[in-house]
């Protein structure tokens, strides 16, 4: 009689350890629990400790985290007609833990799926300049389509963000031709600028030099100083027309 006894004893206490692992739960402080009893929805649980009933209750833990998603390479054609291979990262965290398990089957798959169409969509209608230039308005606009679409599930996009967009081998040699002519274009622009600019301060130097020509003497003077401080063994030194021209003119006259 000992054995049944014993037997039975050991039936109830794995039924209790059953009973208390089944119906005590502990979420942490960013999960929620989502209980459905007999199939019907009840207040959310959590965080903390949770008892359910075994059998007639069943527990959806949800992370209300937010969720870093990478969105794989989408082939895209943009509008331009160039194909170019764009990949992508989502952040998402869920707000309505109810809508989140009962709206859709599987909200990180899902949402995962509507970013893919999402991107090949919104990238596909841009040129490729403005998908190399406008980062953050095509991040800014597939951010909003995509909340929108998420929205019913209890999810809130806050952030969508373009990564790399790998061009072909021919596009990128074109680009850097494109590049190099605008570069040289600038360089020549600059060029001209500091000619037109110098032009016009010779010309100011001009009529002051003109209106007081003891100036044109001073500056020759500075020459010459400039010339003898560098040590060299030959000077040229130019004579002034001015210095001659007196006995030029007693010449001619005599003549």
């Amino acid at each position: 009689m000992f054995e049944p006894q014993f037997m039975s004893f050991l039936f109830i206490v794995f039924l209790v350890i059953y009973f208390l692992s089944s119906a005590i739960k502990i979420l942490k402080e960013y999960e929620r629990g989502v209980v459905f009893r007999l199939g019907r929805i009840i207040p959310v649980k959590g965080p903390g400790l949770v008892i359910i009933w075994p059998i007639i209750d069943k527990l959806v833990k949800v992370s209300l985290r937010t969720v870093t998603m990478d969105v794989p390479p989408q082939d895209i054609i943009t509008k331009d007609n160039v194909t170019v291979k764009v990949n992508a990262v989502i952040y998402f965290r869920p707000l309505d833990p109810v809508k989140a398990i009962t709206e859709v089957e599987d909200f990180h798959y899902a949402t995962s799926q509507i970013a893919q169409t999402t991107l090949r969509s919104i990238l596909g209608q841009s040129q490729l300049d403005d998908l190399l230039t406008k980062r953050d308005e095509l991040n800014a606009e597939l951010q909003k389509v995509i909340d929108t679409q998420t929205e019913p599930w209890g999810v809130k996009v806050t952030a969508v963000e373009v990564k790399n967009v790998d061009l072909p081998s021919e596009m990128l040699r074109a680009i850097a031709k494109q590049a190099e002519a605008e570069r040289e274009r600038r360089a020549k622009i600059i060029h001209a600028e500091g000619e037109f600019q110098a032009s016009q301060k010779l010309a100011d130097a001009a009529k002051i030099i003109s209106s007081e020509p003891a100036t044109l003497q001073l500056r020759y003077l500075q020459t010459l100083t400039e010339i003898a401080t560098e040590k060299n063994s030959t000077i040229i030194f130019p004579i002034p027309i001015d210095l001659i021209k007196t006995f030029l003119e007693k010449t001619g006259a005599g003549k």
